[in-house]
């Protein structure tokens, strides 16, 4: 390789001969691209699909719009973003308007957004069914959810524009059908912030205690005149939506005109075509439901009357089949008199032989009989004093042989012996011990002395026992030959 170098592969960078384009640093070449693009386009309007969008937990929103050829990074910031009519999502088509410019850090161009709409219905039709199948798959539009509406409602809330004719025909029609009590939670049904008054109208009647100063409504109307899928697009709301799915009282949605839908319309328990229709739906005419009570209590009463009818004929008809109450009781009233006059002729007869009878007792009860009576038993009572001698010999005689027979008892007893130093032995079941072949088997016994009993336990051996001593020889006396024999 040759040593020398050529003039274009110096080492340092040099100024050359006629150059008058010194270095920039990359902030000042930045710097420029900046102020060159925020010249040239100040204002720009683009229409592009929605891709990457993404909120931040500051407010603001970043994303990027495309086409079938390029894509351009965008950001909206908090205040701008906070004011969107709708909620972008991926994939909408939108028309967003600001300035475009670049963003050193990365080297890349975008755009700030001030305002973003979508562009043209087809746009905004793709949003509405993308968030309804979205609702419908989360169950918000499910039939079983659906409450039914009262019949007569005694408080109506109407969540409505104040100033609009939607409520004015609301309640004309309530008074030409049936007056009922309203309360109006007045909102903005259109443009920035409708959305959440409506959500917040429809969740504080919600929330209202059925015992609170305000009465809480049995029924709530959402109504709002026709328009296009614009001026409507607040009802469409995700928010709305939620807050109708989720209120605990029933709602009757009546936005728009007939042929108008929003997805608030398939959340309510009930859609009615217009805001007049909702308030026919919401209570019965009252002239005709008048109408109706006094038919029924005519029909009611033609029924009790038919039945009083019918009942009095068949009663007029046993009436005429039964016997007369006098032909009823003569047979009894002939009895009676029979037994009357058999009463009669009884009584008689038993009082004559009453009399009768008593005549013969009386007769028999003269005093002088009675004397007599009295005097024979007065004398067989003093027949019958004995002398105390007789008593006594029995008695006597009875206390001699009690006597014997007690001392006779003594001297059979089994504890007479005992008082002579002798000892009475039982086993453990009390019965007596009379050998030693028992003793053995009973193991345990039971010794009874005079001032006792006292425990003992057999052994199969006898006790070894010290021989006597022999007693000495003076005092040893001859045993006669027939020696005493051993009392044991």
């Amino acid at each position: 390789m040759d040593d020398s170098l050529s003039l274009d592969a110096k080492l340092l960078a040099e100024s050359g001969q006629g150059d008058n384009a010194p270095p920039l640093s990359v902030s000042e070449i930045s710097g420029a691209l900046k102020r060159v693009v925020e010249d040239r386009f100040g204002y720009v309007r683009i229409r592009g699909e929605i891709s990457g969008f993404k909120r931040a937990a500051s407010g603001h929103v970043y994303l990027a719009l495309k086409d079938d050829k390029a894509v351009i990074d965008g950001v909206m910031w908090k205040g701008n973003a906070g004011r969107l009519p709708f909620r972008p999502e991926d994939g909408i088509e939108v028309v967003v308007s600001g300035k475009l410019t670049t963003y050193p850090g990365r080297s890349k161009y975008q755009v700030v957004i001030d305002k973003m709409e979508l562009a043209g219905e087809g746009a905004l039709m793709a949003l509405f069914e993308k968030l309804k199948a979205k609702l419908l798959g989360e169950g918000l539009f499910d039939q079983d959810r659906k409450k039914p509406i009262p019949f007569l409602p005694k408080t109506i809330g109407v969540v409505t524009s104040p100033t609009g004719s939607v409520i004015r025909d609301i309640l004309h029609r309530l008074a030409d059908r049936c007056p009922s009590h309203v309360i109006v939670w007045p909102v903005l049904v259109q443009g920035e912030g409708a959305a959440k008054q409506i959500s917040h109208a429809i969740r504080g009647f919600s929330e209202m205690a059925p015992d609170g100063p305000v009465a809480r409504p049995d029924l709530v109307i959402v109504a709002r005149g026709g328009g296009s899928i614009e001026d409507l697009w607040s009802f469409n709301e995700e928010a709305v939506v939620r807050a109708v799915a989720d209120c605990s009282i029933p709602i009757i949605s009546a936005v728009g005109h007939e042929t108008d839908t929003t997805l608030c319309d398939f959340a309510a328990d009930l859609r009615a075509p217009t805001p007049t229709a909702a308030a026919e739906m919401a209570v019965p005419v009252r002239a005709e439901w008048l109408a109706t009570l006094s038919e029924g209590k005519a029909r009611m009463a033609r029924s009790v009357q038919r039945s009083l009818n019918t009942a009095q004929e068949r009663l007029e008809a046993q009436r005429r089949l039964m016997p007369a109450l006098t032909d009823l009781l003569r047979p009894h009233q002939q009895r009676v008199d029979e037994t009357s006059e058999r009463m009669k002729y009884g009584m008689s007869q038993n009082i004559a032989h009453a009399r009768s009878r008593f005549a013969n007792s009386a007769g028999a009860l003269r005093p002088s009989i009675l004397k007599q009576r009295l005097a024979r038993s007065q004398e067989q009572f003093r027949r019958l004093d004995l002398p105390v001698s007789l008593v006594q010999r029995p008695l006597a005689d009875a206390q001699q042989r009690l006597d014997a027979l007690w001392r006779l008892a003594q001297q059979v007893s089994p504890d007479g012996p005992l008082k002579r130093g002798y000892a009475r032995v039982s086993g453990p079941d009390g019965r007596l011990i009379a050998n030693r072949a028992a003793a053995i088997k009973a193991g345990d016994l039971d010794l009874h002395f005079q001032d006792g009993v006292v425990g003992a336990t057999v052994t199969d051996k006898a006790p070894a026992r010290p021989k006597p001593a022999p007693p000495s020889a003076s005092r040893v006396k001859k045993a006669p030959d027939d020696r005493q024999k051993d009392l044991f």
